[in-house]
């Protein structure tokens, strides 16, 4: 019974944690693995596609027995996930300090202390991983946030868009594959487009333009709505298009990179 009530404890803990309210509270699902401990009615979730994502992202990449790099890891949805469908370790960045508390139990409780390590703080593209390599990069909606979560404050937009390919080509001798994001919002402030016109053609010439030294383009993403469910699927003629209905979300490409200098 000791142990039950410091189980349950613990689980209290984690909900508390997770409901805490700041900028990017709520932004993932928990990984299947909490499910099974956590009530869902406990704990206020906001949704990312993150299992749709996900879905496409193991279509493309294979996982097991792979180190895996989560740059931005928020409460640790892909992290825990890509541990479950059996990826030998990973290492998290993560600057908000109740994720990191979050993640912190999440570990104790699962028993899974050999398979992660955490990063308790933002990753800065400059010189945090010396010597390692990682077989697979997660950079998931985390760049259009320099100069706010992180970074130089006082940078403008246009040094703002050299720095995030600067990061993207940062890892280009670190890791084999890279599986990235970008809002169009920078700082997400909606007033504030980091492309002109908000479209997909713009994001994508943009990211080919600035790592084709650097990275092959593999795959792109593209999600769309069938029967009220959304599905990520290769990008094409058709889904290229911005469809405004979607929300600026699901208009984010998801783009699966391999590095052409590793």
């Amino acid at each position: 019974n000791k142990n039950k009530n410091i189980f349950n404890n613990e689980v209290e803990t984690l909900c508390q944690l997770y409901n805490e309210t700041s900028k990017h509270s709520n932004y993932q699902i928990l990984a299947s693995s909490l499910y099974k401990i956590i009530n869902p009615q406990k704990i206020n979730v906001k949704s990312r596609y993150e299992v749709e994502r996900l879905i496409y992202i193991l279509n493309n990449i294979k996982i097991n027995n792979k180190h895996i790099l989560d740059i931005g890891a928020n409460t640790g949805y892909f992290s825990l996930e890509l541990i479950e469908k059996e990826a030998k370790f990973v290492t998290l960045y993560e600057g908000n300090c109740t994720h990191i508390d979050f993640l912190t139990y999440v570990v104790q409780l699962l028993n899974i202390k050999d398979k992660v390590c955490i990063k308790n703080k933002y990753f800065t593209f400059t010189n945090e991983l010396d010597n390692e390599k990682f077989d697979i990069t997660l950079l998931l909606n985390v760049l259009h946030h320099i100069g706010d979560d992180y970074g130089n404050k006082e940078i403008n937009i246009i040094e703002a868009k050299k720095q995030i390919i600067d990061s993207i080509n940062y890892l280009a001798d670190k890791t084999q594959f890279l599986i990235f994001q970008l809002g169009f919002c920078w700082k997400g402030n909606r007033n504030n487009l980091l492309f002109k016109n908000g479209t997909k053609t713009e994001m994508i010439d943009f990211i080919k333009q600035g790592t084709n030294k650097y990275w092959e383009i593999m795959k792109i993403g593209i999600p769309k709505k069938i029967d009220d469910k959304i599905i990520y699927t290769d990008i094409n003629e058709k889904n290229i298009q911005r469809n405004d209905s979607l929300g600026e979300f699901l208009n984010r490409p998801l783009f699966i990179l391999k590095s052409i200098i590793l």
